[in-house]
């Protein structure tokens, strides 16, 4: 009988360490047969393959661990936290920007979001042949998977540079695609992808409200330009990254800015897109995002890590409320009735990431908030502000400070509003996953590292290794970034 086959993506070996001294697995550990195909050509099925990618967010090596270390503790924002003498594998690598391409975190990240995308190929692979699929459900699925491979390929672009371009299942006998999988594209080249992706997917997402309660975090079209928009903006194209902010409607500001990071805040009017943490057995939470960041030692109930810094808590206006929705400080009660003693061995740790209801004790309820309306304003902003606009800027600007409780900006040249603009990203948007990015794209790192006591090293620091393992079985396609 002929079979379709799933291949075990190019990169999903550093998952098997130990097991085979090859990065490169080509090997196919996945079939499906045209009869097996068959039980899924239908609405379900079809919707089961797109599941299948949100699913991998809720892992263990795409979210939670591994990612906190690269995307935040490396940031000026936090600390590694945690015991002095637990490293967290490499967590006080990651803090101290000393990290190589050996690290387990630096692996891990880029594996995961390989893997992501091999899921993504093979619905887009398999979705087509559905026929007794809903031909505009299928639709609609493929502009998920779409979306979700340009958010995976930006999270890898923005961190190592150039990398792969992986766009259908390899075929493990085709000597053109393994080189494909080995070869790393020119940063310019993933852009253009990203980009290509997003606008086809922007052809048949529908708006947010238009999906049932039971899919609520589903792609929309919303969340495609407001990505959209972020590539833009990190590319400095500040015309293209307005246009499609401004294209971003239906949202509104959550008048509370704390309660969207409680259980009931979440998917709220201001939510673009988020990683669900269902929280409810058997699709459980996601692994350890809260159980590795809650406080540690007597009266805690984690492990301590990506503790917020003096940095940060000095970044906060008097009388900002997102402060005390950002920080756990030692010595509090929370939103639950959570007293948080002073026994805790940390001063600090990230309200964001805590959740008040645990399905056990490693998977949590918490979303991951990626999108809101509060970046795309910032974004509006920004880009305005950088086309000349800045009286424009100006208010869009004051409408994140006043519902964080301050008064109106008292910047007014372009370089000030600039400036303003810049701090407002980091305290509105504080742990969730921006920060270290946005000191690199603005040119900031070398200075705000220093004063966390950190040494950025320009040219090298921009972006981190390339995995060795990747650079080792590419066997001269690809070589590492510089530095490492």
């Amino acid at each position: 009988m002929k079979k379709i086959y799933i291949s075990a993506f190019v990169l999903s070996a550093l998952i098997f360490s130990g097991c085979t001294n090859d990065f490169l697995d080509t090997k196919q550990t996945e079939t499906i047969s045209t009869t097996d195909l068959a039980l899924f050509n239908n609405d379900a099925g079809a919707q089961g393959f797109v599941t299948a990618i949100y699913s991998k967010f809720t892992d263990w090596n795409m979210s939670s661990f591994s990612w906190i270390g690269l995307s935040s503790i490396t940031s000026d924002d936090a600390d590694k936290g945690s015991s002095p003498g637990d490293t967290g594998s490499d967590k006080d690598l990651m803090d101290a920007l000393t990290y190589n391409s050996s690290s387990g975190s630096v692996e891990e990240v880029f594996t995961a979001n390989y893997q992501g995308i091999n899921k993504c190929n093979q619905a887009l692979s398999f979705l087509p042949q559905l026929d007794q699929a809903n031909a505009n459900l299928r639709a609609r699925l493929m502009g998920e998977a779409k979306f979700l491979r340009a958010f995976m390929y930006f999270t890898l672009v923005k961190t190592y540079g150039g990398v792969p371009i992986v766009d259908h299942l390899p075929n493990p006998s085709s000597e053109e695609d393994r080189v494909m999988q080995l070869t790393r594209r020119s940063t310019t080249e993933v852009y253009a992808f990203i980009v290509s992706d997003l606008t086809d997917a922007i052809a048949v997402l529908p708006a947010k409200g238009t999906y049932s309660a039971s899919e609520k975090g589903r792609a929309s079209i919303g969340a495609a330009y407001a990505l959209l928009s972020k590539v833009y903006l990190y590319q400095k194209e500040w015309q293209k990254a307005l246009e499609n902010a401004n294209l971003v409607v239906g949202y509104s500001l959550a008048t509370d800015y704390a309660s969207q990071y409680k259980i009931t805040g979440e998917n709220d009017s201001e939510s673009i897109f988020e990683i669900q943490g269902t929280g409810s057995t058997p699709a459980k939470g996601i692994q350890g995002y809260s159980a590795t960041q809650g406080a540690r030692g007597a009266g805690g109930w984690g492990w301590g890590f990506n503790t917020p810094s003096m940095s940060l808590v000095n970044a906060y206006e008097v009388g900002d409320v997102r402060k005390n929705a950002t920080i756990i400080f030692a010595g509090t009660t929370l939103y639950d009735g959570r007293v948080v003693p002073l026994t805790v061995e940390n001063p600090r740790y990230n309200y964001k990431a805590y959740s008040s209801a645990y399905t056990d004790a490693w998977d949590s309820d918490v979303n991951i908030k990626y999108l809101r309306y509060a970046e795309v304003l910032l974004i509006k902003a920004e880009a305005m502000n950088e086309l000349g606009q800045t009286a424009t800027a100006i208010p869009i600007l004051n409408q994140i400070r006043n519902r964080a409780g301050l008064a109106n900006t008292t910047a007014v040249s372009q370089a000030d509003v600039r400036t303003a603009i810049w701090k407002e990203r980091r305290v509105e948007l504080a742990f969730e996953h921006d920060r270290f990015y946005d000191l690199v794209r603005t040119g900031q790192a070398p200075a705000a590292f220093a004063i966390d006591g950190k040494t950025f090293t320009v040219g090298k620091n921009e972006l981190f290794p390339m995995p060795q393992k990747f650079i080792s079985e590419a066997n001269g396609l690809s070589t590492q970034n510089p530095g490492y």
